[in-house]
């Protein structure tokens, strides 16, 4: 697959606790142009953030530690990343968790497991401005 010109030099980074969905995560977004950081739940992330400055931010909702609802709000309460785009991912796809998200300051909600098209969908929308 080619890489996708809208997402080359975007960072990305992908928040969860599963290596297989970060490992898919890095796969389609590699394969779109984009870098990729990766963190294993929500404190990783935090002592990972500052150095990447990702341009977006993919986070798993249940993690062990710090779980996607509270490091989505320490995120957008931090003035360097209060504008950076977070997506909460779970396998639930429930109203309840997506109020939540919403709540927390998440700008959208991805169902895992999600589709390569659908990842790539989602961070175009929101690197072109469409969000």
């Amino acid at each position: 697959m080619a890489t996708n010109p809208a997402l080359a030099g975007i960072t990305v980074m992908v928040i969860d606790d599963s290596n297989t969905i970060r490992k898919s995560a890095e796969i389609f977004l590699l394969q779109a142009g984009a870098k990729v950081m990766l963190a294993e739940d929500g404190f990783d992330a935090l002592a990972k953030i500052n150095d990447c400055r990702p341009d977006i931010v993919f986070c798993d909702i249940l993690m062990p530690r710090l779980d996607g609802y509270q490091t989505c709000s320490l995120l957008k309460k931090n003035a360097k990343f209060s504008a950076t785009p977070v997506i909460m991912l779970s396998s639930k796809d429930g109203l309840f968790d997506q109020a939540r998200g919403r709540l927390a300051g998440s700008n959208e909600y991805l169902v895992k497991p999600f589709t390569k098209d659908a990842l790539l969908k989602v961070v175009a929308a929101y690197i072109s401005g469409e969000k």
